[in-house]
């Protein structure tokens, strides 16, 4: 059993290796299955489906809908609209609050709400009196306000994907988010194995003298070599090779 001190008197490599051997001897991901592989593929092939269906609608509606049209239930439609949103906000609040995962899902519907709030507002509008009215808020009240969430979006997903590379042990800045892979989701790769993979760039860390830090790797060399990693579940790297 280490105490604190001893932790604290260990090199950066040390405790990386530490860190790799703890996660080792975590359990396998339960979502990482076949079942689960099986249910990507239909996922996938029902996006392909509905993007065709949905786009040959489109053209369906945009041939036969008429220009103009007198809606019912207007109030509801809006009050409801506008009761979803209250919630969403609600929620946003609470999970940023709590400090919960959740929080990125909330944010992207809220981000989705404003968006339509704004689009609905200023298409409906036109050539009425609101219409002004419409445009400025849309402009300066709800898609400045999406925008925000999506940024807050973007730094969220960033810092989990900076807390994974930091975890093996690499510093800098980070890639770009399209540029992320989904974590612990690829065939027979889960999170421990991630954590507990010895990375080549980190060879020569060990040669170093314990009373120096290890030296930081580059942001493009830590991004390509998880991405080498994902590609290659079973491949074992170099680091510590002679020490397993």
């Amino acid at each position: 059993m280490f105490d604190h001190e001893e932790l604290r008197n260990m090199s950066p490599q040390e405790r990386l290796q530490l860190r790799q051997t703890l996660a080792a001897l975590d359990a396998a991901d339960p979502w990482v299955s076949k079942g689960g592989q099986r249910r990507r593929r239909l996922l996938l092939a029902g996006l392909i489906i509905c993007c065709v269906a949905l786009a040959a609608w489109i053209g369906v509606l945009a041939a036969t809908l008429p220009r103009y049209y007198q809606a019912g239930s207007w109030r509801g439609a809006w009050v409801g609209f506008d009761i979803a949103l209250l919630i969403a906000f609600a929620a946003t609040g609470w999970a940023a609050w709590r400090r919960r995962q959740l929080l990125v899902i909330c944010l992207v519907v809220v981000a989705t709400l404003l968006c339509c709030d704004a689009w609905f507002d200023v298409v409906l509008d036109a050539r009425t009196k609101g219409f002004e009215l419409s445009l400025l808020s849309a402009l300066l009240i709800e898609l400045p306000l999406a925008a925000l969430a999506i940024l807050l979006v973007r730094r969220l997903l960033r810092s989990t994907y900076s807390v994974l590379l930091r975890s093996r042990g690499y510093c800098g800045a980070l890639p770009r988010l399209r540029s992320i892979p989904l974590i612990g989701m690829q065939r027979e790769r889960n999170l421990s194995e991630l954590l507990a993979a010895p990375d080549e760039h980190l060879a020569g860390a060990e040669e170093q003298p314990h009373d120096e830090p290890a030296r930081p790797v580059a942001a493009e060399h830590a991004h390509a070599a998880y991405l080498a990693a994902e590609r290659s579940p079973g491949q074992d790297l170099n680091l510590g090779r002679g020490e397993r």
